[in-house]
């Protein structure tokens, strides 16, 4: 692997006019104004989450089946604890009815005596007078009851076991989608997006979908299958009561669909926040130093405090209304329960209804209104998750960069041949930036690019990198259209060292294989003598295998880029691309690495982009750029005899300041 591949944000920076990127941002991070979040389309978002499980049907199936089984030992249980209710309280009674009699007799003595409704409770019971509670019935009930409130457990803890592994496979594959999906995305999404809003949307949103997926399908499922379980249990009960019930499911789906409707804005808002807020901070943190030195402590903490207030405000508004679901849901419950407790009474009274029955209808209308309740809180959760899940999905959605031509192409020779032919390209069509390059860079070339701020220098790499398209012409490497080449093979035959050094936590021995992960040893060290790195790393107390960080903090600024410049060495590219690579190091040095780049150049092309033009002085052709046109070319000594734009820039750096008299 290349130097190419080190930081393809900060690497390239899309460029427009005057150097801004397309967003007006110098680079990832200057893009800073993010687009409007569209308002949320809770529907078409859903069921696109819920078609991620789609891979999952099996074992989804096994949840649905499971969460049966345990649903169905759970609602038979309250009917059996009725029957308990009913022997105990009959051998109550029938113990205090005079033995020898039979329990028609008994009701009608009573009706002769004018106490109708004792007559009434006593014939909708089972009697015995004279005996007591029947235990060894009790007994066996309880048992039962016992044994399916076990299995209805063991049937839920299978469920919930599979489930997580559904889910968890699928959030696993969500986040392979992304990883991959970010690796197909042109450099231009990058400029337009802050890195730490990025950074939400992968990891802060992921695992909110993860969490309301895990918890939301669980509870989705079994409430679904314990309403409907219980519904039946209560008609098999009492009809009378049952209709009562229903009297739920009505107000319930009103009173959701209003809160929900409310809280839905407030839940994007949140997670937009979020991710703006998590932008706002790796900004500050990765530019701490800079904010401490020009005390800007107090107008980062008035901005951090402001979209903190936003995501308060967001968050706080989308978790209270949303909340006011499960109290509303207690509320209708509690409705129902009194209806019951009171009809229910009223039918026992009557011999309607054994008591026992009226007990099994008040636990299944608690049971039926749980789930509904239960149902009404998840409301939030899904409407957060799949909020997070849109915003996933407008990553995923982003325009990608083209495909690698199926059959590619692939140059024969190594040589380093680059031209341009008629090359035109423009980050936006009524801005043309650069139009009709003409160039040839023979093998061995050191082809050197200069120009103001602006001018087109780092877009012209750009191209030939392929982080862009052409809008015109092509560029061909040792004769083959770089177009008709993978990305992967154009980029493995380019280094580059960038200005802006970047080291990932790990040995140095490590980071200088980065360019070449199957490079022996003694590659290794002979690419880190060339470039001088060994001469400072055996300063070092663990040597090669010194652990930096990752942001090299502790090896100064010369020292990592010296390490950039190993890396590049030992790719041992066809062509080098050098945009202000010794910027960073001290003049010594700079005179040591320039000497490591002379043999690393041999036959190679190389393009130098350069502020500081005594670097470029013995290069064999030399770019001046202006508005994206090469205004000249030649050598250092033909340019300045000419006498033009580069005779200009030559003399702004190297001539006797001026200073205006008073």
């Amino acid at each position: 692997m290349s130097e190419s591949t080190e930081r393809p944000a900060a690497a390239a920076p899309a460029r427009g006019p005057g150097g801004r990127g397309p967003g007006g941002g110098h680079g990832p991070m200057g893009g800073m104004s993010m687009p409007v979040e569209k308002a949320m389309n809770f529907g078409p978002s859903a069921k696109r989450l819920m078609g991620k499980l789609r891979p999952e049907r099996l074992w989804l199936l096994v949840v649905v089946v499971l969460a049966v089984i345990s649903v169905t030992f759970s609602v038979i249980g309250p009917r059996l604890l009725g029957q308990g209710t009913n022997l105990i309280f009959a051998g109550i009674v029938s113990k205090a009815l005079p033995a020898g009699v039979t329990q028609d007799q008994v009701i009608a003595g009573l009706r002769a005596s004018g106490d109708t409704g004792k007559a009434d409770l006593l014939s909708g019971m089972t009697l015995t007078p004279g005996l007591g509670i029947d235990f060894a019935a009790l007994s066996t009930v309880l048992l039962w009851a016992m044994i399916l409130y076990v299995l209805s457990s063991a049937f839920s803890w299978i469920q919930a076991y599979v489930l997580n592994g559904v889910v968890q496979r699928t959030v696993f594959r969500l986040r392979a989608e992304i990883e991959a999906k970010i690796n197909r995305l042109p450099l231009k999404y990058f400029d337009t997006v802050q890195r730490g809003e990025l950074l939400s949307r992968v990891t802060n949103d992921v695992d909110n979908v993860s969490q309301s997926l895990q918890q939301s399908m669980s509870q989705i499922v079994t409430s679904l299958l314990t309403v409907v379980g219980v519904i039946v249990m209560m008609f098999l009960l009492s009809p009378l009561l049952a209709l009562i019930a229903l009297v739920t499911i009505p107000l319930t789906l009103v009173t959701t669909m209003l809160i929900a409707k409310r809280s839905q804005k407030l839940f994007v808002g949140q997670w937009t926040n979020t991710g703006e807020l998590n932008g706002q901070i790796e900004e500050t943190f990765t530019g701490h130093a800079l904010v401490k030195v020009f005390g800007r402590q107090k107008e980062v903490e008035e901005r951090f405090a402001a979209k903190n207030e936003e995501l308060y405000v967001a968050s706080f508004g989308a978790q209270f209304i949303s909340g006011l679901i499960m109290p509303a849901m207690t509320f209708i419950g509690n409705l129902v329960y009194v209806g019951i407790a009171v009809v229910g009474g009223l039918q026992v009274a009557s011999g309607a209804m054994q008591l026992g029955d009226v007990q099994a209808f008040i636990q299944y209308s608690r049971q039926f209104t749980q789930p509904l309740a239960q149902l009404g809180s998840m409301a939030n959760l899904l409407q957060s998750g799949v909020a997070s899940a849109e915003r996933v999905f407008s990553l995923l959605d982003a325009e990608e960069q083209s495909a690698d031509p199926e059959p590619a192409e692939s140059p024969t020779d190594n040589h380093g041949r680059l031209t341009f032919e008629d090359v035109s390209f423009s980050y936006s069509a009524d801005q043309p930036l650069i139009e009709h390059i003409n160039l040839v860079a023979e093998p061995g070339q050191t082809v050197a690019i200069v120009g103001p701020t602006g001018a087109g220098k780092t877009t012209l790499v750009n191209l030939m990198m392929r982080f862009y398209e052409l809008d015109s012409g092509r560029i061909t490497l040792d004769g083959i259209d770089i177009a008709k080449m993978t990305r992967d093979d154009l980029r493995g035959r380019m280094g580059m060292v960038l200005q802006d050094t970047w080291l990932f936590g790990g040995t140095i021995r490590e980071n200088i294989a980065y360019g070449r992960p199957d490079a022996s040893e003694e590659d290794i060290q002979a690419a880190a003598r060339a470039t001088y790195v060994d001469r400072f790393v055996h300063s070092l107390p663990d040597g090669y295998d010194t652990v930096l960080d990752d942001e090299g903090g502790n090896v100064s600024a010369g020292e990592k880029q010296l390490l950039t410049i190993a890396r590049a060495f030992l790719a041992k590219p066809s062509v080098l691309i050098l945009d202000e690579a010794t910027s960073s190091v001290d003049t010594r040095t700079e005179v040591l690495v320039q000497k490591a780049m002379s043999a690393l150049r041999a036959d190679r092309t190389s393009f130098v982009i350069a502020h500081r033009l005594s670097t470029i002085r013995d290069a064999d052709l030399i770019l001046v750029m202006e508005s994206g046109r090469i205004v000249e070319l030649g050598t250092h000594e033909e340019l300045l005899l000419a006498g033009g734009a580069y005779f200009a820039l030559y003399n702004s750096q190297f001539a006797a300041p001026v200073t205006d008299e008073v």
